[in-house]
């Protein structure tokens, strides 16, 4: 009897004590203090966990299809460039800023562990529901399914692509652009017709 009334003591003064430094404002929340390793490993432990639970039931695509790879460039420059960088590009202003930092996803090492059905799960869920606390937001909030499975499957090549080939991978042609280059090909043509009017117009008052 007296060691439970002693070890649900301890569990009290225990759950008082955190209590008491949370409530005191003593803890550093700043993005520009790093974690303890105990505690970065602890909450690095219980966010791998969380999202290997979560997502250990998503039926993965086909991935290696050239047209979803394709597909991922643009949103993925939009949305996830700013912070997982580029090809060239070793540094920006999130990527530096954000705590903990954003993995870079041009090098190879980083995004291998993707490349398995596991991880490309795992990325998934997290381009979907985001992490909290973390500055990676829910990007299913507002994107569907298959524009999701398109970023997993560029990331996936990511690592082999070359400034040009990330250029051209990540160009977005709207319609707004497609319409603009069509009217600006009429204006031309346009242009040539009213030239040549005008040149018989000329000739005619000539004679």
């Amino acid at each position: 009897m007296k060691f439970l009334l002693g070890a649900l003591f301890t569990v009290f003064v225990a759950i008082v004590s955190v209590f008491a430094v949370v409530t005191s404002g003593v803890v550093n929340v700043g993005a520009d203090q790093e974690h303890s390793p105990m505690m970065f490993s602890f909450l690095e432990t219980a966010r791998n966990r969380s999202i290997e639970n979560a997502s250990k039931d998503i039926v993965v695509p086909d991935l290696e299809k050239v047209e979803l790879i394709s597909s991922g460039g643009a949103d993925y420059k939009d949305m996830c460039a700013g912070c997982h960088l580029s090809p060239g590009v070793a540094q920006t202003d999130f990527s530096e800023s954000l705590y903990p930092k954003p993995p870079n996803f041009t090098k190879a090492d980083i995004v291998k562990r993707y490349q398995t059905e596991d991880g490309a799960k795992q990325s998934f869920w997290a381009i979907k529901h985001g992490i909290m606390a973390s500055g990676m937001p829910a990007w299913g909030a507002s994107h569907d399914d298959g524009r999701m499975w398109a970023m997993v499957a560029f990331i996936r090549s990511l690592p082999e692509l070359d400034e040009s080939q990330y250029t051209m991978l990540t160009t977005r042609i709207d319609g707004d652009m497609m319409d603009m280059s069509f009217d600006g090909d009429m204006n031309m043509s346009d242009g040539g017709d009213m030239g040549m009017n005008m040149s018989d117009d000329g000739s005619g008052m000539q004679h």
